[in-house]
């Protein structure tokens, strides 16, 4: 499914947090689908079960799953969270590349001219099938 970084500062619970909301966020894993069970990811992963355990309540409590009693872990239906986040991370990453883009010289006029090209090629966020 996906590889953590054991050596990294991060907590293994919030890597995989990260992770699954990423998987989710980018619909890999869909609405409704059933995710690993504990015991499955911790095998499949080499780490405790108390671990996924604690990632996949985070995740319930973030709204990003739900559980069913007996039966386990499911995606939950896209909410504006999940877009609101998404969102800003797109923002984070606009500007630092703005920024950079002026440094280098770029003019407001241009951005501007790339931001209605970008607009009338997606037709304002709808994109072309």
């Amino acid at each position: 499914m996906f590889e953590l970084d054991i050596r990294s500062r991060q907590p293994i619970y919030e890597q995989l947090v990260e992770k699954l909301k990423e998987l989710i966020m980018n619909n890999i894993l869909k609405v409704d689908e059933q995710l690993p069970s504990v015991r499955t990811l911790a095998q499949q992963l080499t780490i405790n079960p108390n671990t996924i355990q604690k990632a996949y309540r985070e995740l319930e409590r973030q709204g990003y799953i739900y559980s069913v009693p007996g039966r386990g872990s499911f995606v939950s239906e896209s909410s504006n969270i999940i877009n609101n986040e998404k969102l800003e991370k797109v923002k984070q990453e606009l500007v630092k590349l703005l920024a950079e883009a002026f440094y280098l010289g770029l003019r407001k006029e241009d951005m501007i001219d790339l931001f209605d090209q970008v607009e009338e090629s997606t037709k304002g966020g709808k994109l072309d099938d």
